[in-house]
C-alpha cells in the first residue's frame, strides 16, 4: 500500500483527490492539510511515501515545505509530487530545484495521477517532456551556464547519458539512441545520480542545463 498525505489550500480539491487517488486499491490517503506549514508538520508525523503538494498556499508555500521535506534526513524516503494548476517557467523550475520528484497539472486524468504516485513511490522521477522543456527556459533565461566543472569526472559515455537525460529522453530511449541494452542504459543513469550527489532524475536534467551539456534547440 502506497500511503499519500495531500497538501492544498482548496478543500474541494482534497476532497476530490482523495477519491481519485484511492480508486485502485493500491494508494491510501493518510492525512491532509490546507496549508504548507501544517502540511510540513503533518509529514513528519504521518511520515508517508508520496506528498501531493500543491504550490499557491497561505503561511508556506508548497515549494519552499517541498525544499525543507527534501532537507531533512528523517524524511529521506518521503516523495514530494507537486501538483497544480500552474504552469509557469518559474513554479516548475523552482519545485524541481527544491527537489520535487514530479510535477503535474490539475486538469491530469485520474489515471495518470494514480501512475504518477506510482512512479515516484518507485524511486523514479515524472519529468515529462513539457516540463524539461520548462526547466530549460527557466535556466536558459538566468544566470550564464556554470561551466561544467562537475561535469569532470564523468567519461564521455556518462556525458552522453546524461545529456539524453537532460533532453527528457527516457531510459529506453536513451539505449535506443546509444545503442545500449536497456539494463545498461539504468546502470548509467543510476552511476550519474552516485557520481553528481543528485537526488533524482530531475536534479539530472537541471544540472544538465546549467553545466551548458545541454542547450536551447539540442
Amino acid at each position: 500500500m502506497i500511503r499519500i498525505v495531500l497538501v492544498d489550500d482548496q478543500e474541494l480539491v482534497r476532497a476530490g483527490l482523495r477519491p481519485l487517488a484511492e480508486r485502485d486499491g493500491d494508494i491510501e490517503v493518510v492525512g491532509e492539510a490546507a496549508d504548507g506549514r501544517t502540511g510540513l508538520a503533518l509529514v513528519r508525523r504521518a511520515r508517508p511515501d508520496v506528498v501531493l503538494m500543491d504550490v499557491r498556499m497561505p503561511h508556506l508555500d508548497g515549494i519552499e515545505a517541498t525544499r525543507e521535506i527534501v532537507a531533512d534526513p528523517a524524511l529521506r524516503d518521503v516523495r514530494v509530487l507537486v501538483l497544480t494548476t500552474f504552469d509557469e517557467d518559474e513554479h516548475v523550475f523552482a519545485a524541481i530545484r527544491a527537489g520535487a520528484a514530479g510535477y503535474l497539472l490539475k486538469d491530469v486524468t485520474p489515471s495518470d495521477l494514480r501512475d504518477a504516485v506510482r512512479t515516484v513511490h518507485a524511486g523514479d522521477s515524472l519529468l515529462s517532456p513539457a516540463v524539461t522543456a520548462s526547466v530549460m527556459r527557466a535556466v536558459t533565461a538566468g544566470a550564464p551556464p556554470a561551466g561544467g566543472g562537475e561535469l569532470d569526472a564523468l567519461t564521455e559515455r556518462e556525458r552522453e547519458v546524461l545529456g539524453a537525460v537532460g533532453r527528457g529522453l527516457t531510459n529506453a530511449e536513451i539505449a535506443a539512441e546509444l545503442f545500449l541494452s536497456p539494463a545498461t542504459a539504468r546502470t548509467y543513469v543510476s552511476r550519474l545520480l552516485t557520481k553528481l550527489d543528485a537526488r533524482d532524475r530531475a536534479a539530472l536534467v537541471v544540472l544538465a542545463y546549467e553545466t551548458g551539456l545541454v542547450r536551447p534547440g539540442a
